[in-house]
């Protein structure tokens, strides 16, 4: 296996100890247990991602549909914003999809009792258990139920045009102070270095929290659920915030709307236009952003230091996993289609790194031999492996949390509080609900 690779998957296992949870749509109904046979039969299967994603995706479907006739792969598929609700109300009706991806965090808010995904250990008939370290396979277990299998390891970082930086005969920044001056000095060509999304995804407030933990060596959550933030770190990641708009490192997000509407960063005029210099992603989905730039424009950049070198504070997690519903009728053919998604070379092929660096060993070999394993996706992960980063804890990735950061940037960004009043309101709500779902 990666050395760097096997490093990251060691450091998370340290930090993913055993956290409370809570959930909404614990499976109560019978299971249907698997019978050791392939029937003919219709399978739902939903994901999110962006373009390059989807048609992927719909591609290895058809590569399936042909090895497989007697058993149809149906898609269901769109954007990350409002996913998790939809999702939600499919759980809590009990018609989600036989196969799903599915979110880091849906492991608390839709399993507590690891029964709101099928039990993965009941189908090793199908799916080769053999070519994942253990580490990634605890990932996705939940009261020794293995509710999931994670598909890849991924962190946010930094992706910049190319062309542009270098028409403006610009250097891509290495710290938060070449950051910061980079704003006035683009300024000046009515461009932008970076912008970050303002999405559900929670983005601009990832980069304050990665600044904090850097700046303090604090965690904002842990992964038992306990916030690690006081009052003036939360001031201290609002007041970064403002500053990056300030000195136009970013665009407010009042610009961003008025310009932009409710679509994502990617699907920007101005950033698939050359007005936005860089944008902050993960890499798993970073492809959405190369493909509406030219091709090789779009570059991985470095993980941002303080003045003294340091990179502290940046993190990873699971970037997103496979789970077979709790309700599926089929779950032999169900288990048959998720290995085929995980473990198949021309799927591989086709796939590539959409979702990321693949966390399976034969397809990673695989990926490895063919070079395939050369784009930025793969040049930021290896990048993020160097510099010893923390795991997300799954509570920050819960919706609510989001939409309290997020509103807590939208009313400074606004002026309706001001970064200390933020402050004292975002405490307030994390830590109440934290409390809550503990």
């Amino acid at each position: 296996m990666n050395k760097s690779k096997n490093i990251i998957l060691k450091l998370l296992l340290i930090n993913l100890t055993a956290f409370t949870v809570f959930s909404s749509c614990d499976k109560k109904n019978s299971i249907t247990e698997p019978d050791g046979k392939l029937d003919k039969c219709t399978l739902r299967f939903s994901w999110w991602g962006g373009d390059d994603r989807h048609e992927a995706t719909l591609s290895a479907i058809k590569l399936w549909n042909e090895k497989h006739p007697d058993i149809e792969i149906k898609a269901e598929y769109g954007g990350w914003d409002g996913w998790t609700q939809k999702i939600n109300t499919q759980m809590a009706g009990d018609n989600e999809a036989d196969v799903m991806q599915i979110n880091y965090d849906w492991l608390i808010s839709m399993s507590s009792d690891g029964k709101g995904f099928y039990d993965l250990n009941k189908l090793s008939d199908y799916i080769d258990f053999s070519e994942y370290d253990d580490e990634i396979l605890s990932f996705g277990t939940r009261n020794n139920h293995l509710n999931a299998i994670t598909v890849s390891m991924s962190g946010r970082g930094f992706f910049y045009n190319s062309d542009l930086y270098e028409e403006l005969n610009f250097t891509y920044p290495t710290n938060w102070d070449e950051l910061i001056n980079l704003g006035k000095a683009f300024e000046k060509h009515d461009v932008y270095p970076i912008d970050l999304d303002i999405q559900s995804g929670g983005t601009a407030w990832y980069l304050c929290v990665v600044y904090v933990q850097q700046k303090t060596a604090k965690t904002f959550i842990d992964m038992n659920g306990n916030l690690g933030f006081d009052k003036e770190d939360f001031k201290t990641a609002l007041d970064f915030y403002s500053e990056l708009e300030e000195n136009k490192v970013i665009r407010t997000i009042k610009d961003r709307i008025d310009s932009d509407g409710a679509d994502a960063l990617y699907q920007s005029p101005a950033f698939i236009d050359g007005k936005i210099g860089g944008v902050l992603e993960w890499g798993s989905s970073v492809g959405k952003y190369e493909a509406v730039l030219d091709e090789n424009v779009l570059e991985a950049g470095e993980f941002l230091s303080d003045e003294n070198g340091n990179k502290a504070g940046w993190m990873i997690k699971p970037s997103l996993m496979y789970a077979i519903s709790a309700d599926t009728k089929y779950p032999d053919e169900a288990a048959e289609f998720l290995n085929f998604l995980m473990s198949d070379e021309e799927c591989a092929k086709i796939l590539g790194t959409t979702r990321g660096i693949p966390a399976n060993n034969k397809i990673y070999s695989y990926m490895e031999e063919n070079d395939m394993l050369s784009g930025i996706s793969y040049i930021s992960t290896e990048k993020l492996n160097e510099i010893m980063p923390v795991t997300v804890s799954p509570y920050m990735d819960l919706q609510q949390i989001k939409d309290y950061c997020n509103t807590a940037l939208e009313n400074v960004s606004y002026g309706k509080a001001s970064t200390s009043q933020a402050a004292e309101q975002l405490y307030t709500s994390i830590s109440e609900y934290l409390e809550k779902i503990k």
